[in-house]
């Protein structure tokens, strides 16, 4: 089979396509035929890591939907022909989240991930596809939306009447989106960009906010919420976005911290959070559990996760690099 590896060859561009053996499954493992697989943050990031000589032949990108094609011994639960996803940690199935789950987490410092053709998983490390989605879409779902839902809906419990902002229009921020919508929260979006926040707001953006034009968009955030502010914020962008988010929290109420997009930098100043009684909620992926709650929910909305562009087999590194623009608007996926 092919599969892709990460190699700190500079004329590599930290990709390369390799001929490796098919991997067999062992008791309680299912072999996946991996029909697509998408990119995250976290995979430049790794990438990033590669001209440092780190992490070279690991098989990246945690996020993958395919159908099983083999089953090792006593594997009940998966049938070849199933169309499944895989968890994005390996080994969080259910309860809370532990620091041995860590280096479970598919295609980071110890995990293979899922950019080939043949996957061999345990069976407990996987989700069956909704239905009503794609196989493209289905790959969409195991970091970003599992991310939004564990945050904003299992752990930060958003429902009808709440008003969610959301940093950004990558994939987090759109699941997040979809979620408030489908739940009947009121949605903030803001963006440097005037045409995807209009996209934005046909997924249900009520408030929509272009932060180049308006710098100080907490400020506009909170004239628009007469003053009462957002009672869950999607925290996306590290040092440059979170000390507007905390000024942008209402009181009692929640900040879902997700992301470093802007780097890694000062320390925000949490003093309001205190004397506001609001909450910080860390989030990094979720378990198998939330993936499957939150399937159900994607299954019973009829919701179909937005997806930018879809590239060959052959375009990874294509991928990679639209994906680096920052120019996406949801998902980049790579069809094997």
């Amino acid at each position: 089979m092919k599969a892709y590896h990460l190699n700190d060859d500079a004329g590599a561009g930290g990709l390369v396509l390799a001929d490796v053996s098919r991997p067999e499954p062992a008791g309680g493992e299912v072999r996946i035929r991996v029909e697509a697989a998408s990119l995250n943050y976290r995979d430049l990031m790794i990438l990033d890591r590669v001209g440092q000589g780190e992490l070279n032949g690991r098989v990246p990108l945690s996020d993958g939907a395919g159908v099983v094609d083999a089953i090792g011994s006593g594997v009940t639960q998966w049938q070849p022909g199933d169309r499944v996803v895989a968890s994005f940690f390996r080994d969080w199935v259910a309860g809370p989240f532990k620091s041995s789950y860590v280096p479970s987490a598919l295609g980071g410092n110890t995990m293979d991930g899922m950019l080939a053709e043949y996957v061999v998983l345990p069976a407990t490390a996987l989700v069956s596809a909704p239905a009503h989605l794609s196989a493209v879409e289905a790959a969409t779902l195991p970091c970003a939306g599992v991310t939004a839902w564990h945050g904003l809906v299992a752990r930060g419990g958003m429902g009808k009447g709440d008003t969610l902002l959301v940093q950004g229009t990558g994939g987090v921020a759109l699941f997040g989106l979809q979620f408030a919508a489908a739940l009947g929260a009121r949605a903030i979006v803001i963006s440097s960009s005037n045409e995807k926040l209009a996209r934005a707001k046909t997924l249900g953006g009520s408030i929509l906010i272009n932060y180049r034009d308006t710098p100080d968009w907490d400020a506009a955030l909170m004239k628009a919420t007469d003053g009462e502010g957002a009672s869950h914020i999607l925290e996306l962008g590290g040092p440059g976005t979170y000390d507007r988010s905390l000024r942008s929290v209402a009181s009692g109420d929640k900040i879902v911290q997700i992301g470093v997009l802007t780097g890694f930098g000062p320390k925000p100043d949490l003093a309001r959070l205190q004397w506001e009684n609001a909450d910080i909620i860390g989030v990094t992926v979720g378990s198998r559990e939330h993936f499957t709650a939150m399937n159900r929910f994607l299954t019973d909305k009829a919701i179909h996760p937005i997806v930018d562009r879809v590239y060959g087999s052959d375009e990874v590194p294509r991928a990679f690099a639209h994906l680096r623009t920052g120019s996406h608007f949801g998902k980049v996926v790579v069809k094997l």
